[in-house]
């Protein structure tokens, strides 16, 4: 249990926890310090920094508020453990990405996009789309600066238009139209002389109000203005100008004409067009008439545009959202790669998908006759198929509706409920055509600074904005206005590069993240947060993060610790152990053998420690060896050809089989899109799995060579609490089997079934086999509360009382994969899929434990070991995606036997790795790079661990040397 510990006040203590595996430890925390705790998987370690200190941060906290803000937040329960000093309020940043949600992405979470909205709001300038000209409103003191810089002398009229043409009004002849304009102006003149105006423009003419009427007859003019002030340019007259320019800005809703008296305006207009380009104008025949407007609007093309404020700029708020795709930046629309999934085929043979249908099979012989008619050939694969006659096909011709036709006349039919299913089968997600995926409307996209619209800001990648923001050039007075919102988006920005995220763009969404990732993100906005005197629970922040990062990663970390935070980190990365304040290291082994404090103290102290696993490895007493010999190619490979989706740059590698083969490189490389979005999905497709061809990924060859591909990646083994490790592994097959082979149960009638809680025959029917059963709060969370009537068994109370070697099913559900193992002795078929289980470093999770409480590392395994237990089929490729997730030196070693295992099968392994112990193993290495996102997306090196060690350019090589 380790040394006594001594009470200090600069710490947290624990005294006495015994939650889950945890045998009554007693742990000291120092405050203020980078705390790391370690040890093999399931030793405990998140039993103590999750389910007992955070726990217990979060429920002093909630305590300490109002009971009227209480009731808005989640019981949390206390943890099992005697007393716990010094907590501080505790956030958990874990490795799970929880966003589903469509509108949420990088910039929104790291509240960068709030920011910006903020930043355009104030300084952006907005540019007519038609013409490109910047859109200002023109000022009463704008106006009067204008008329200032004029040639002292110059005489002017300060008019104001008055509507006397409605846009209701039809054409008509010249007398009538007069007539009815001397109508209108004759009703409003009483209103002009109570404002007390003496004077109106007729013509080139003033005219007293009292004969307007007559003169606007006599001049057979429909347009006529209100004098309101005549000026001559001089030093003395600002005040009176202004005053006058106000006075028509409010009565003639913000705009404001001026004549320019002149009896020859050539000289004032070649003043205009070379001095105030922007300024409309028109010749008059008293001189040259000058027009001005209050309203935010092109000058020249006269369209309005929204003034820029901050809400115009959020895709979330209906007031910004594209009103097309309402801010999604896709709409659901006919998919051709659905309709026609298969292009090989021709179009006898139904290359069209919804014509093969028996209803509607009668398109597919008008389509077979209009081909005929139109010298169309069935007897070619579609891809095959001149350019025009496709077109035919797809939007018709003559009386022949053509694909789309079809489609029009099923949105006719959608009131029916098997016609909607039917048309939704090949609909897919396209970018919107009104906004180009942007998701704003088009006014924010109008909005400009230094060129750049928020939009294409967004579509930035982290590196390339923190540049951007870096050179932005701004004058003086945009810089005062804008200084304190800069820095906040260039400290984010920063902290996100300092993270190893500086690949991502900020306008990718949060549910594409993988789960180390998002953990980054968030350690990034919780720095920028600024909080002080909480305590930081992490679990694993090195997940995907390459070697040559973890320094960045740890200076965030001791950033957050010189706030005056206190850092608790689950780790394993010997990088992190080695810049740790403090190591709390568990074990000595997993599950009910682990719990115990192997050791406390700092990183030197834990290298003269005899004891601990940890610190055998560290000192490389302990080591994963080198192959004396590796596997070599027997010639056969898949060959991807010119791969260029995302960041990838029409890569061409030979990937081998019968071989373990590790894709590396530093984040954002392209090792995710190569073997994912390139690789993974033409081989599904190749072998009919998949349909759709996504754009980029290219050509494939060799897909013959191998029977099947496997993905095994981090995603959960079951959304329900009835999935878990003995129901994935078919375990549980067995132990039903054995249980229904028992005296009692045979003399009961009972079957493998009733020990099944997936149905009905034995399961709970209060709790449907959950254990729990959930309460709804309506407008609060919902409550889950253990089932009263089987106290969480499960089970029937008559099926519980069916024992084998004294325990019932529930007891056997609730033992250790390792417990199991030494119960049913014997047993082969059960033994042998535990075994692997055990094997693989997973001898502590309990048979029943819900796959909801599962890490994407212990998923992942488990799904290796259901795989290596249950097929017999070989020649398979089987693909991981960083499978070292969660494990310690000891456990990494364990896999690496498992890996052994498959090949030695006849099966091809491909790893996404960041784990040098993992890279130094493998037969060959695909390095991507150099660096990430834009940067990368090249293949850096092929070949041997030892080649890559001399190639310079690859980081991965540098960092393998040091090893």
């Amino acid at each position: 249990m380790g040394a006594p510990v001594v009470e200090q006040q600069d710490a947290i203590v624990v005294r006495g926890a015994k939650v889950h595996n945890l045998k009554d430890i007693t742990v000291r925390i120092p405050l203020n310090s980078l705390t790391v705790v370690t040890g093999v998987s399931g030793s405990g370690k998140s039993s103590l920094a999750f389910d007992t200190l955070y726990a217990e941060g979060q429920r002093r906290y909630i305590a300490s508020l109002s009971a009227y803000a209480r009731q808005f937040l989640e019981r949390i329960d206390r943890p099992d453990v005697d007393d716990i000093e010094g907590i501080c309020p505790a956030l958990a940043i874990r490795q799970k990405n929880y966003s589903r949600n469509p509108r949420s992405t990088v910039g929104t979470v790291t509240e960068i996009n709030d920011y910006l909205r903020l930043l355009y709001s104030r300084i952006g300038a907005t540019y007519c789309h038609k013409c490109g000209r910047l859109v200002e409103r023109d000022t009463c003191q704008n106006i009067a600066d204008f008329i200032m810089s004029l040639p002292e002398g110059q005489r002017l009229y300060l008019l104001m238009r008055l509507p006397l043409e409605m846009p209701s009004d039809t054409p008509r002849s010249g007398s009538r139209r007069s007539s009815r304009t001397a109508e209108r102006l004759a009703l409003m003149l009483p209103g002009l002389q109570q404002q007390g105006y003496v004077r109106i423009l007729i013509g080139s003419e003033p005219v007293d109000l009292s004969d307007a009427v007559d003169a606007l007859k006599k001049s057979r003019s429909t347009e006529a203005h209100v004098i309101v002030d005549r000026l001559i340019v001089q030093e003395d007259i600002r005040k009176r100008l202004v005053d006058s320019i106000e006075i028509c800005s409010r009565d003639s809703e913000g705009r404001v004409e001026v004549l320019l008296l002149s009896d020859d305006s050539s000289d004032t207009e070649r003043m205009i067009r070379e001095k105030h380009p922007d300024i409309r104008w028109m010749r008059h025949p008293a001189g040259t008439l000058l027009k001005f407007s209050e309203a935010f609007e092109c000058q020249l093309c006269h369209i309005s545009y929204q003034e820029p404020e901050p809400r115009l700029f959020s895709f979330n708020n209906p007031f910004g959202a594209c009103p097309e795709c309402q801010g999604f930046g896709n709409t659901l629309t006919l998919d051709l790669n659905l309709v026609i999934p298969d292009p090989s085929k021709t179009l006898a043979q139904g290359a069209v998908d919804p014509w093969t249908k028996p209803r509607y099979r009668g398109f597919q012989t008008r389509m077979l006759q209009f081909a005929s008619r139109e010298g169309i050939r069935t007897d070619i694969p579609w891809n095959e198929l001149d350019e025009k006659d496709r077109e035919k096909i797809v939007n018709g011709h003559g009386i022949f509706p053509g694909i789309l036709g079809f489609f029009d006349y099923l949105e006719q039919k959608k009131y029916k409920m098997h016609v909607r299913i039917f048309i939704s089968r090949y609909r897919g997600h396209a970018t919107c055509l009104s906004c180009q995926g942007d998701r704003l409307r088009r006014e924010a996209r109008d909005v400009l600074i230094n060129g750049k619209s928020i939009s294409e800001v967004t579509r930035m990648t982290i590196s390339r904005a923190a540049e951007f923001f870096r050179d932005l050039e701004l004058s003086p007075q945009q810089q005062s206005i804008a200084e304190r919102i800069l820095a906040e988006i260039r400290h984010r920005l920063d902290l996100l590069i300092r993270v190893g995220l500086d690949y991502i763009a900020l306008d990718r969404l949060s549910s594409t993240l993988s789960g180390g990732e998002s953990q980054r993100i968030q350690l990034a906005t919780s720095l920028g947060s600024m909080l002080v005197g909480a305590l930081y629970v992490l679990d694993e922040p090195s997940i995907g993060l390459h070697p040559r990062d973890s320094r960045r990663l740890v200076e965030i970390l001791k950033s957050l610790k010189a706030l005056g935070n206190t850092v608790l980190v689950v780790e394993h990365d010997p990088e992190m152990m080695r810049s740790a304040d403090y190591i709390v290291d568990l074990g000595p082994r997993a599950g009910e053998q682990g719990g115990e404090v192997i050791f406390q103290g700092s990183y030197p102290a834990l290298l003269e420690d005899q004891k601990s696993l940890t610190s055998r490895y560290l000192k490389g007493e302990m080591k994963i060896p080198v192959p004396i010999f590796r596997r070599r190619s027997n010639g056969r490979f898949i060959e991807i050809r010119n791969a260029s989706r995302h960041n990838l740059k029409h890569l061409n590698v030979r990937i081998p089989l019968g071989m373990l083969v590790c894709i590396t490189g530093v984040s954002g490389s392209g090792k995710s899109t190569l073997v994912h979005d390139v690789l993974y999905s033409a081989i599904k497709r190749a072998k009919g799995v998949a349909r759709e061809t996504p754009a980029g990924t290219g050509s494939i060859k060799g897909t013959d060579l191998i029977s099947d591909v496997i993905l095994v990646d981090q995603s959960p083994i079951g959304r329900t609490p009835r999935s878990n490790p003995a129901t994935y592994t078919k375990a549980f097959d067995d132990i039903r089997q054995i249980f229904a082979a028992t005296r009692d149960a045979r003399s009961r009638g009972f079957g493998p079934g009733h020990f099944s809680f997936n149905l009905d025959a034995g399961r709970c029917p209060t709790c449907q086999g959950n254990g729990t059963v959930t309460v709804e709060m309506q407008f609060l969370a919902d409550v889950e509360l253990t089932c009263e009537d089987c106290k969480g068994k499960r089970f029937k109370s008559s099926v519980l009382e069916v024992r084998y070697k004294s325990r019932n099913i529930a007891d056997v559900l609730d033992m250790t994969v390792h417990e199991a193992i030494g119960f049913f002795a014997g047993r082969t078929s059960l033994i042998r899929k535990l075994k692997v289980l055990d094997e693989i470093g997973l001898g502590y999770l309990r048979l029943g434990q819900s796959a909801v409480s599962l890490s994407g590392g212990e998923a992942q395994r488990i799904k290796l070991a259901a795989f290596i237990s249950q097929s017999s089929a070989t020649n398979s490729l089987y693909v991981f995606d960083e499978p070292t997730t969660g494990l310690h030196f000891d456990d990494i070693r364990k896999l690496l036997a498992a890996f052994d295992k498959l090949l030695s099968a006849g099966n091809s392994l491909l790893v996404i790795e960041h784990n040098l112990e993992v890279i130094k193993t493998a037969d060959w290495i695909i390095d991507l790079g150099p660096e990430g996102g834009e940067a990368g997306g090249e293949i850096v090196f092929e070949g041997t661990p030892e080649e890559l060690q001399k190639c310079a350019r690859s980081h991965t090589g540098r960092m393998l040397v040091l090893t």
